[in-house]
């Protein structure tokens, strides 16, 4: 099995955990649960997408040496 693909599938929730943990509903307007799901969401995605590419950039140097 692809490493990124279970690199990913660690890393989105532990992203979603982390991003669920700050207080970002008193930046939006009151009835947008939605729109503030929604940014959770591509946050924790984009989150993920950056650790699972540092770590995989980690390795391969380290390899490399």
């Amino acid at each position: 099995m692809n490493i990124k693909l279970i690199l990913y599938c660690l890393f989105i929730p532990f992203s979603i955990w982390i991003i669920t943990s700050t207080n970002l509903d008193k930046i939006f307007k009151k009835n947008s649960i939605m729109q503030i799901h929604c940014l959770y969401l591509a946050l924790s995605l984009c989150l993920s997408y950056l650790l699972v590419n540092f770590f995989i950039d980690i390795y391969s140097t380290i390899s490399l040496l």
